[in-house]
């Protein structure tokens, strides 16, 4: 608790895992949940040797219907029976804190079931619930929403918040479904919603209670962080609350989850055509704090496995998994990956069975794990990749243009000149020997990371050794550098 601040500090390393319990693994003999205990065996070391700063829980509080996956709570104040009993919960928090490893909860705001035993119709009356239809029942969902007008509410929803940073320990909390919070026409057509009273779309009790439960969370626990999930282009949701902001922590970048996904779903040949799909998410990746989510939502519901939107055959599947997550990586923001997709889940999520551990004896999968390893250890290593992740000083273009060969390249900054970190993407199966890019200085470098290496199962033969930079001007610079471009993969160079 005493290092919090450092670790969740917006210029810190922070990679997240995020995890749902009930399938993360299962006690297959018995057939059961693991229970808190055995996760604090189990889970909190390998999110560590993984090399993970966070752990995220997707929803703990007490929900009835396990298809819901946690988000329909029923049990506000009260960590799940499902795998144990509150104290046995604190347990699993204490040992990933053990670890160095920061707990963050999926909390849900936004709606809740209208089951009889839970807060629908609690008295008899819309206690909870806004009782315009309009306002208090989520199509999407068949759930209710809140009446954020009511003082009570506001006290009720605020006091949870707090209760799980003061009770738990909580690092953080990520709160789901923030969109739908902030808009009376989300997921309604014409005549099914009123404007508010100034004729707009925004629900301006619900922005009135975000600031207030962000300013009350931050004034009672100042090194946790705030992050929402909201997919909309609704303005400055990670600033300051004396800003003009929402003062969340930081934001999920929803923009670029889609455009990098649809990016690399296209055949290489094709590619050529699409490059401003990885490049565009440049053009704004410094409005927010931004967090880059590769999440459970991804891979439901006939979405596919990560792996499996890759095109070609096995190896390039994964050698396109190894780039996409170095890219991931090495872009500004800090990460989210969901539990199976460090090693290449190949089925769809299913919340009722366990991950597809017996997948690890086969070296892609291996390789997948090994690699997601490192990259987690090189973004926090190397002070380039977070110190300043959030301000447009951290980033610098050297050629997004190269369209015909696929290639991308640009300086990952911190607040060292010496750190300076050189990244290099080759998007398509070809090999590129000899390929030259303009460096921001004389001198020798070295690579310091090749996502094509015989240890994530790459080719492992297009390496490069030690490399001296000669005075042949290139992308607008007067220093340059030839390079052997692995295929399907990043490369990361230092000046030594």
């Amino acid at each position: 608790m005493k290092n919090r601040k450092k670790n969740n500090a917006l210029d810190a390393p922070f990679s997240v895992y995020e995890v749902h319990l009930g399938s993360w693994k299962k006690q297959i003999e018995e057939n059961r949940f693991l229970s808190y205990k055995e996760l604090a065996e189990e889970l909190v070391d390998y999110v560590s040797e993984m090399n993970f700063t966070h752990v995220e829980f997707m929803p703990i509080m007490e929900y009835p219907y396990d298809p819901s996956w946690g988000y329909q709570l029923t049990g506000y104040f009260a960590p799940t029976s499902r795998f144990g009993y509150p104290d046995e919960f604190k347990y699993l928090v204490d040992k990933f804190h053990e670890k160095g490893i920061g707990v963050l909860l999926d909390w849900v705001p936004s709606h809740f079931p209208s089951d009889d035993h839970g807060l629908g119709f609690f008295d008899g009356s819309h206690l909870y619930e806004h009782p315009d239809r309009r306002k208090g029942y989520h199509q999407d969902w068949k759930s209710l929403i809140f009446n954020y007008g009511r003082n009570e509410i506001k006290a009720f929803l605020i006091s949870n918040a707090i209760f799980w940073l003061d009770q738990y320990h909580a690092d953080g909390l990520r709160v789901d479904a923030v969109a739908s919070m902030l808009f009376l026409d989300y997921s309604r057509e014409e005549g099914q919603w009123e404007p508010n009273e100034f004729g707009g779309r925004e629900n301006l009790e619900a922005i009135s209670f975000i600031k207030e439960m962000n300013a009350a969370v931050y004034e009672a626990f100042p090194d946790v962080q705030t992050i929402a999930e909201e997919s909309t282009s609704f303005p400055q949701v990670s600033r300051p609350i004396y800003d003009g902001g929402l003062g969340f922590g930081m934001k999920w970048m929803m923009g670029w989850m889609h455009d990098t996904l649809d990016y690399f779903a296209k055949e290489p040949v094709y590619r050529k055509h699409h490059q401003n799909d990885l490049t565009f998410s440049l053009n704004y990746a410094f409005t927010e704090n931004f967090m880059l989510p590769l999440s459970h939502d991804e891979v439901v519901y006939g979405k596919k496995a990560i792996v499996d939107k890759m095109p070609g055959d096995e190896w390039q599947k994964f050698g396109n998994l190894r780039l996409l997550y170095s890219f991931m990586y090495t872009h500004p923001g800090t990460k989210l990956l969901f539990q199976g997709g460090e090693f290449g889940q190949t089925s769809e999520w299913n919340f009722n069975g366990s991950l597809d551990w017996h997948l690890l004896d086969h070296e892609v999968h291996k390789g997948a794990q090994t690699l997601v390893k490192d990259l987690n250890k090189l973004y926090k290593n190397e002070p380039a990749f977070h110190q300043k992740q959030f301000s447009p000083e951290g980033f610098d273009w050297i050629d997004h243009g190269d369209h015909e060969n696929s290639v991308m390249s640009y300086i990952r900054r911190g607040k060292n000149k010496k750190d300076d970190v050189i990244v290099v993407l080759n998007l398509t199966p070809n090999p590129r020997e000899n390929y030259r890019i303009g460096v921001p200085k004389s001198g020798n470098l070295k690579e310091i990371f090749n996502s094509d290496d015989i240890t994530y199962n790459g080719t492992g033969h297009f390496k490069n050794g030690s490399l001296k930079s000669s005075n042949k001007k290139w992308n607008g610079r007067e220093n340059s550098v030839e390079l052997n471009l692995p295929p399907l993969a990043m490369i990361a160079l230092k000046y030594k």
